[in-house]
């Protein structure tokens, strides 16, 4: 179906979108992308505002709030329920389980899937002061910052991205690492000091991408968001989340993982399992590539990337921190 032909089927329809989101400014931001781009295809939209679990308890350690999910159960449910249409959510926060009558009908192009330094003084992870404080609610991240440099302070933080930056500006913490895609989608990218990148720095499975999740009985929604799909970046994040379940890891594991298409439908993806449980900081990586051209292709990369984890010591890994307090992504 054509844009031409979706735009005038929104015309013509007096249905009324609903689109579900968390509360917080960045997924409101995100959110609104998506609403425009609705909007522009000529249907009428109207955001629902959920409040997840983990948007409720700011102050707690994702993982004692529970497993991974604690950013998307309440949409999910509104979604069974038909209260909205469609939920737009940040990939990331997903687990790789889909839950029973669900779907992802739709993943909109990524955004900077990195993470990033933002330093009070300006300067890069290197060159922090010795000592430094660094703001991270993520052992992902924690374990990384760390390897690069051993002596840095790490202090546990969450809350939403302005109330992070403040802490840097009442001299709380001398820098914090925070997603690209976030301060990019806020229009806060010039307060970016460091791109953090592979494979000193590995992101998050799916990191930087949405997805827009339905009811699987829902075909109507399915066919309206066919125009803002953007296929290379679904394949990549199934391939990345493949990666993630076959090791059998939630989005709360010290997992990274970044997909990336170069010529012609050749995907290269590329994995980190991290753990410090020992004493020590120890980490194995592994890369493939592989010609892929649909789901089931992309699923099969992300199986061999792990495979090649698991044959280069991860498991070891996995189970040292498994043993410990369930990390946050």
């Amino acid at each position: 179906m054509s844009q031409r032909e979706q735009r005038e089927i929104g015309k013509a329809s007096a249905e009324i979108l609903r689109v579900g989101t968390r509360g917080s400014q960045l997924a409101r931001t995100q959110t609104g992308h998506v609403i425009d781009q609705l909007r522009s295809l000529g249907f009428e939209v109207q955001e629902v505002i959920l409040s997840t679990r983990g948007d409720l308890q700011q102050t707690v350690p994702i993982a004692q709030i529970g497993n991974d999910g604690v950013f998307v159960r309440e949409l999910e449910k509104a979604l069974l329920e038909e209260r909205i249409d469609m939920a737009v959510h940040s990939l990331k926060d997903l687990p790789t389980a889909m839950t029973p009558g669900l779907e992802f009908a739709c993943t909109p192009p990524r955004a900077t899937p990195f993470d990033v330094l933002v330093s009070r003084e300006g300067v890069g992870l290197s060159n922090l002061p010795a000592g430094a404080r660094v703001g991270t609610a993520s052992v992902r991240r924690r374990i990384q910052v760390q390897a690069i440099r051993p002596d840095i302070k790490v202090i546990p933080i969450r809350g939403n991205v302005d109330s992070r930056l403040k802490r840097l500006e009442n001299n709380e913490l001398d820098a914090v690492v925070l997603a690209a895609a976030g301060l990019e989608r806020l229009g806060r990218a010039e307060r970016i000091t460091e791109l953090l990148q592979p494979p000193e720095f590995w992101p998050a499975v799916a990191q930087g991408a949405l997805v827009i999740q339905i009811n699987s009985a829902n075909h109507h929604v399915r066919e309206i968001l066919r125009p803002i799909h953007h296929s290379e970046t679904y394949f990549a994040t199934v391939a990345e989340r493949s990666l993630l379940s076959t090791l059998a890891g939630g989005c709360l594991s010290p997992i990274g993982s970044w997909g990336r298409f170069g010529e012609g439908k050749e995907l290269s993806l590329g994995g980190c399992v991290l753990s410090d449980g020992r004493g020590k900081i120890e980490t194995v990586i592994a890369t493939c590539s592989s010609q892929v051209h649909d789901s089931e292709s992309a699923v099969l990369l992300g199986r061999e990337v792990a495979a090649e984890l698991l044959n280069l010591g991860a498991q070891v890994l996995l189970d040292i921190m498994r043993e410990g307090e369930a990390p946050s992504h």
